[in-house]
């Protein structure tokens, strides 16, 4: 019942859409303390100008702010590190909505239901022999990629060179790796053309492969490995070691035949050389 002192417990938490318990839980951490308390009773009541913390609480807590951030939060109102926080949350959230988005594909993938379109088609192929610029360099892991195109571009265009077609990566570890993967992301030139350094020019021959087509989010080129090897054990091929002591042609590459924020998601080669 609301009396003079203000709201009970039950009622404020009625209003607020706090639980009684997160209430005490706020209360114990200095977040929302009670206005009153009374001291025979130990009974707790709020003030109606408390709902709008009471909001500003919920509000932050709902888009995942913990306690102690929240009350660092509404201490910084009004100033840049509150807008840096809000920012660096919004971010983490769509971070958080394109890993679902690319597990979610990955899913389809791998236990479809009726209608589901296949996102990877595997079969062979034979890869023109082709000149191509390419930047080597260690990155932390596979996701991180973007570091080494990052690189690439602008020393493209401070060497005036101009790509002929989509480019890709070169992969020269011989295994998986966690962390610190050693790729070569590269495009297409015309023949004869020359870079400086760190760039570099390979002639790449013609080289037979099979091809995993990957039409959809990056995290689904994993699974289009193992098609390829299920697809060249069921063909009786046999896929070369590729590694970094093979010789170039024989290592995995992929290609990107589009952007990756292209309308309808990205397409993707992934080729494994043949024997």
């Amino acid at each position: 019942m609301t009396t003079n002192a203000g709201l009970s417990i039950g009622e404020f938490s009625s209003l607020a859409r706090i639980s009684v318990r997160m209430l005490r839980h706020y209360d114990q951490h200095g977040l929302l303390a009670p206005a009153a308390v009374d001291p025979f009773t130990g009974r707790r009541s709020y003030s109606r100008e408390q709902l709008v913390r009471a909001g500003d609480i919920r509000r932050l807590r709902d888009v995942g702010f913990g306690v102690a951030a929240i009350g660092a939060l509404l201490a910084a109102r009004g100033t840049e590190d509150f807008a840096s926080a809000i920012a660096t949350r919004r971010a983490e959230l769509l971070r958080e909505l394109d890993e679902a988005a690319d597990r979610l594909a990955l899913f389809r993938q791998l236990f479809p239901e009726e209608g589901d379109m296949p996102a990877i088609t595997v079969s062979t192929a034979t890869v023109p022999a082709t000149t191509v610029v390419a930047l080597r360099g260690t990155i932390p892991s596979y996701p991180e990629e973007g570091v080494l195109w990052g690189r690439l571009m602008p020393l493209l265009a401070a060497a005036g060179v101009v790509p002929t077609g989509p480019g890709g990566v070169i992969e020269h570890d011989g295994e998986f790796r966690e962390s610190d993967v050693d790729e070569s992301v590269w495009v297409p030139v015309a023949p004869g053309t020359h870079v400086p350094e760190p760039l570099e020019v390979l002639s790449l021959p013609t080289r037979e492969t099979v091809v995993a087509r990957v039409e959809g989010p990056y995290s689904l080129i994993t699974e289009a490995h193992a098609r390829i090897g299920a697809y060249a054990l069921e063909h009786g091929l046999t896929l070369a070691a590729g590694g970094p002591d093979a010789p170039l042609p024989e290592r995995n590459f992929n290609v990107y035949l589009s952007e990756p924020d292209a309308e309808g998601g990205p397409v993707t080669e992934v080729h494994m050389p043949l024997a």
